[in-house]
């Protein structure tokens, strides 16, 4: 027997595909999502309006979505990722057509019962995509500059086109996780050690090219960069938020001044309390054992992930598997560094606990791909 033809029969079929699921990953996410209701119940005062209520309606659709994608074999999404990719290009493109504006962005479409950001979906099309081409690709065909090229191209497009809505914290993420993925891949390391260097070339160019008719940022987004290297330079305006966020994560302690008792968040000096900077929120409350806590189940599942791509023996799964983990690590890396003051504030929310519908359903989505890999994988060996 191959091994393709063992790996198909091994795999469970029907309803049983459910008891094959990965569930202490699924414990996991639900225990996460509940962390959220909670912290959006106390910013909002006590009510499970206008924030915890519609978001845990959005989790359990999303544990559907996650359900759903996990029963259908990962070869179909395999086959689906370039489909997928276009699908996701083409959301870009009515964004900027006639997407929905919010807070000085273009980053919505209106669906009616929620607004679709797109520039969510993208984050795991483009891994499908990337992980469709290299399971495709030859291994000695990796580090070739011609099929470099190829992968390179794929993160660019989206990652440009997600910069014009503008969202910097979004881009960085798209090309943060696809370079990621291409090294998972084996591309070789000079390629990104020639990046890093034209990386370092770029910076100073963004500094050099302020306020000169080819500047290569907005100037709030300079204002943004100001703020992380002097938030006391201006505590009032674009330092507010990292000012009020630091406050709340020193006010907060060892363990924190209690549930519903933390004043930043209860007395709105924080900004952003129920998206970008809930995690402040948390760690005011909560203090320094909830704020590791939550880190500590953040971790579980990047760990549990892993498990996955290493149990998984096709290219496709392994690398669609790790590069989930990379777009979560990076979610949650990014915006712990945003609150805390170690990057600068660019609008990335806290995976599963941060207030919105698109982050929250595409997440899922993802985790339907990482549990697809897991029920599909052959178990045993072939005789």
């Amino acid at each position: 027997m191959s091994y393709l033809e063992y790996s198909v029969k091994s795999t469970p079929t029907g309803l049983r595909k459910i008891l094959f699921m990965n569930w202490p990953l699924t414990l996991l996410l639900i225990s996460v999502a509940c962390v959220g209701f909670l912290m959006l119940y106390s910013v909002a005062g006590g009510s499970f309006t206008p924030w915890a209520e519609p978001q845990m309606k959005r989790f359990v659709l999303g544990l559907g979505v996650m359900t759903v994608v996990a029963l259908v074999p990962i070869w179909f999404w395999r086959n689906m990722a370039v489909l997928a990719y276009a699908v996701s290009i083409m959301l870009l493109i009515a964004v900027e057509l006639f997407g929905t504006v919010g807070m000085g962005a273009q980053r919505w479409i209106d669906i009616g019962f929620m607004r679709l950001q797109p520039s969510e979906l993208m984050k795991i099309t483009l891994i499908m995509v990337l992980a469709a081409y290299y399971d495709w690709l030859p291994g000695n065909k990796t580090s070739r500059p011609l099929w470099v090229l190829v992968p390179v191209l794929i993160i660019l497009l989206p990652t440009f086109m997600v910069l014009r809505q503008p969202d910097l914290g979004t881009s960085i993420l798209l090309l943060m996780a696809g370079g990621g993925l291409m090294f998972l891949a084996g591309v070789h390391w000079a390629y990104f050690a020639a990046v890093i260097a034209a990386g370092v070339g770029l910076i100073t160019a963004v500094f050099q090219g302020r306020g000169t008719d080819w500047q290569l940022l907005k100037n709030y987004q300079y204002r943004r960069i100001d703020t992380f290297l002097d938030p006391s330079s201006d505590p009032l305006g674009a330092g507010y938020h990292i000012t009020q966020s630091k406050i709340a994560l020193g006010s907060g302690g060892w363990t924190g001044r209690g549930f519903m008792q933390g004043t930043q968040s209860r007395l709105n000096f924080l900004p952003e309390k129920h998206t970008d900077f809930i995690f402040t929120t948390l760690a005011e409350e909560f203090g320094f054992v909830g704020g590791f806590s939550l880190l500590g189940l953040y971790t579980l599942i990047i760990v549990f992930c892993i498990a996955t791509a290493i149990a998984t023996k096709d290219r496709f799964s392994s690398l669609v598997t790790l590069g989930v983990s990379i777009n979560f690590f990076l979610f949650f890396a990014v915006n712990m560094s945003m609150v805390m003051g170690l990057a600068p504030v660019v609008g990335v929310p806290l995976p599963m606990v941060s207030y919105g519908g698109s982050a929250m359903l595409v997440l899922m989505l993802a985790f339907g791909l990482v549990q697809s890999a897991h029920i599909h994988r052959p178990r045993g060996a072939p005789r």
